[in-house]
Parts: C-alpha cells; structure tokens; sequence
C-alpha cells in the first residue's frame, strides 16, 4: 500500500512537470484554467475512492495495477504536453483519443474498479451506475453508442470546438472515456449468451473506424480548420485506421477464446 500512496503525488509532479505551454493546470488560464482544475479533481476523487476502497475489496494486483496505470496515463494524456500538441496537430488529436479509447479505457475495466468504488460511494455511486450498467450488458448498444461520440466529435464542427473552448474540450474527452469504457466493458465483462453478439460489435467498431481513419487517410483537403498541413491529418487517418485497429483485434481474439473455453 506504500506504493499506492505514492501514485496521486507523482500524478502531480508529472503534471507540476509538463511545459508552460501544456494544459497543465498549474499553467492555463482564462476559463481553461477552471476547466483543466475541474478535470483533474473528477480524476484525482476517482483514483483516491479506488485507493480506499481496494483496501476493502481485496482486488488482485494485476487488477489493481491495471487500474492505476489507466489513470496514470489518462493524466498524461489530458493534462501533459501531448494534450498542447494536440491543439495544432491532428495525429498527436488522433494520439489522445486512441489513447482514451482503446488503452486507457480497458486498463479500467480490466481492474475491475467498482466494487472498490462502491465500497466507497455506496448506493448513491450504485443507483449513478445502473444505467450505465443496462446499456453495458448489452454490446451492440454500447458500441453503437461509441460509434456515435466517436463520429460526432470527428465532424469539423464539433473538433473545431473542442479546440476553441475549453470546456468543450473536457466534454469531448468525458464522451470518448464514457462510451469506451461502456464498450469495453461490453466486451470484456459479457456473459456467454452475449459473448457472440459481442465479437460483432467489435467487427462494428473495427468496420466504420476503419472508415473514418480512411476517409481521413485519402481526403484531398483537410477537414478541419486547426490543421496545417493535409500530410497531418493523413497521418491521423493512419493512425487510426491501423495503430487504432490493432487493439479490437487482440480484444476479438481474447473474446473469442473465451467464449471457446465457457462452450468446452
């Protein structure tokens, strides 16, 4: 437990050490300022309840590491330079969000954190989750509901505006971490009858991400405002027509073998 005592003050040192010109809450001002400080309180009361309650729950390391690590990187993802290089390039955009989505939000599940959040929040955490959790127990609509953040917020309207104001910026990531850990845990957390349905939401996912990534990868002209250079955005398609696809691939071969060893 010394260990983890230790992850919430080298969050901030990280953060403490990021450059001036990051969205470091030390160093933005104006309304990001209160926006960046807003964020980085929502994670830090998530990862100290975890703490506490994992003291109780008596989760596996594995688990438990899993989940620090997420929370470790989602730091670094929204609060550290790459959220800056993010606001002029549109592959380090493409970066953080394929980080959100396909690293960050699986770390979560795979720790399997509520019962340590629950420990902690009680029924009121409990009766926040049951919704989410109905849309969770079914794939199909988890990945639909992905399928329409990660769409929405890739129209120049809605990216544009996430760059320009603050406070769309931290509802643009809430939306990515939201829905991925609602499909992941769709995914990883299903039950036999759903195992099935499963792989096909993943073959969905991979399917019209891999749409946009090449509309992104062949457009003539760039899409967005914010984008210097067409050669940037086509590295953004790249990235998440193929880097982004490798994770659903590992996800349906691990899916798959499990719902082989529940039919043996």
């Amino acid at each position: 437990m010394r260990m983890n005592r230790q992850l919430i003050p080298a969050l901030m040192a990280t953060t403490l050490a990021v450059p001036a010109s990051a969205h470091s809450p030390f160093t933005a001002d104006g309304q990001a300022t209160v926006a960046t400080w807003s964020g980085v309180i929502v994670l830090l009361a998530l990862w100290f309840m975890f703490l506490v309650g994992a003291r109780t729950c008596a989760l596996p390391l594995r688990r438990t590491w899993s989940f620090h690590l997420g929370c470790l990187l989602c730091a670094l993802a929204a609060f550290g330079p790459l959220d800056h290089w993010a606001e002029h390039s549109a592959a380090a955009h493409m970066v953080q969000h394929m980080l959100f989505m396909v690293v960050i939000a699986p770390l979560w599940v795979w720790g399997q954190p509520m019962p340590a959040l629950v420990a902690v929040g009680g029924k009121p955490l409990l009766a926040v989750w049951q919704p989410f959790l109905f849309i969770a127990r079914r794939p199909m609509w988890s990945a639909y509901l992905h399928a329409a953040v990660i769409w929405g917020w890739h129209t120049p309207v809605l990216y544009n505006l996430a760059l320009l104001d603050p406070w769309w910026h931290a509802v643009e990531h809430a939306c990515f971490l939201i829905t991925a850990v609602l499909f992941w845990w769709s995914l990883l957390h299903n039950s036999r009858r759903e195992t099935p349905v499963a792989l096909v939401a993943l073959l969905f996912t991979l399917v019209h991400t891999g749409v946009l990534g090449a509309l992104l990868t062949f457009s003539t002209q760039p899409f967005y405002s914010q984008v210097q250079t067409l050669e940037d955005q086509q590295l953004a398609g790249l990235l998440m027509w193929v880097m982004g696809g490798l994770p659903y691939f590992g996800a349906a071969g691990w899916v798959g073998y499990q719902w082989l060893r529940r039919m043996r």
